[in-house]
């Protein structure tokens, strides 16, 4: 499994960021090494401070603030519109991985503890709007096929116009990066835990810097249909299964962060919705799974040649996209509060109070 938490950038960044959050010198360290990444010194010296025993003693022991520390940092650096930036590259070094496989081994243990089962936890999901701007009103849970219906004419659109754009994958132009059913209403959900309204306060990718929250709990009817996204193989069966060609319109974007030109695939998630009610991307699935160029569906035969592939992007870890209207709005909702160190708290109980401990980016 520590092979697995390594295998992608955002599973990396977590590592680092878990450790980071009991050791800041390690920041200071790869922060250096990343800047001089032809210092041989500098990294041999991150790599001696990674795999020593303190590191791995802290991965053995982190708890529930260490590693949300370290989920924060790896939702927080997770870019699918540009090149790795210089840590990401850095920890993608064969050395620097090597030296991570003990700390990664204990840290899987330690995600695996800490959340218990990775699959949808039916009975605590809530909704997060963001009320920086407008007064929250109560999430709407109907009308999820139209909602896809004008997704896909969407994407699809997007896709053609695309074929207007410069066929060099490294030229400067940009789209849509996600691979997830947005820009669209479709309700997402995460899960609530005892000092945080929900997970999807904290755990944001390409979040804009939201500092009020209404969090809406919602009840799943029982018999819904749930896909699990619980790693590399659950996202590329589904990208097969479902398939959507969308070469042209994400080859820029997808070329800067991966470095391959395509071609790729996303599901099409009009058609999942007809087999599944909601599609919940794990933990685990993220770290393993978010910003790597997978194998869709490869060539049969001796050759093995890659025929399609497909990136996991835009998708927050623990979040349910629902696909039909299968939500009703539970007990009343919640107001919650972040302040300049990015911790959350709930309205009236300052005692709860969790956010990001500082990891040095």
């Amino acid at each position: 499994m520590s092979d697995d938490l390594l295998s992608g950038p955002r599973g990396r960044r977590f590592c680092l960021g878990v450790l980071t959050a009991a050791q800041p010198e390690i920041w200071t360290l790869a922060a250096r090494a990343a800047e001089y990444p032809q210092d041989q010194g500098l990294a041999s010296e991150l790599a001696g401070a990674l795999r020593s025993p303190a590191s791995v003693s802290a991965a053995e022991s982190a708890g529930g603030g260490a590693l949300l520390a370290g989920l924060t940092e790896a939702v927080d650096a997770a870019r699918y519109w540009q090149q790795p930036d210089e840590t990401d590259a850095l920890l993608a070094q064969p050395a620097i991985r090597l030296t991570l496989g003990p700390v990664a081994h204990a840290l899987a243990d330690s995600l695996a503890a800490w959340w218990g089962p990775g699959s949808l936890d039916r009975d605590r999901q809530c909704f997060v709007q963001w009320t920086d701007e407008r007064i929250g009103q109560p999430p709407d849970p109907r009308g999820a096929a139209r909602k896809l219906a004008d997704w896909k004419a969407a994407a699809m659109a997007d896709e053609r116009q695309a074929a207007e754009r410069p066929e060099n994958p490294d030229a400067n132009w940009g789209g849509w990066w996600w691979s997830t059913p947005r820009p669209s209403e479709l309700l997402t959900t995460t899960r609530s835990m005892p000092e945080l309204g929900a997970t999807g306060l904290l755990l944001v990718e390409d979040g804009l810097g939201w500092k009020q929250a209404a969090v809406w709990p919602l009840v799943t009817r029982p018999d819904s249909r749930v896909y699990e996204l619980d790693g590399p193989a659950a996202w590329t069966w589904l990208a097969a299964r479902y398939p959507m060609d969308v070469s042209l319109s994400k080859r820029h974007d997808w070329w800067r962060t991966t470095g391959i030109a395509g071609p790729w695939l996303v599901p099409d998630w009009s058609a999942v919705a007809a087999d599944y009610d909601g599609v919940h991307l794990t933990l685990w699935g993220y770290l393993t799974t978010a910003g790597l160029a997978l194998a869709a569906r490869p060539s049969a035969g001796p050759s093995v040649a890659v025929l399609e592939r497909t990136v996991l992007a835009g998708w927050d870890p623990d979040e349910t996209y629902w696909l039909n209207d299968v939500l009703t709005q539970g007990a009343a909702p919640s107001d919650w509060r972040s302040d300049a160190s990015g911790r959350w708290t709930g309205a009236g109980s300052p005692e709860t109070a969790v956010g990001r401990p500082a990891v040095g980016s």
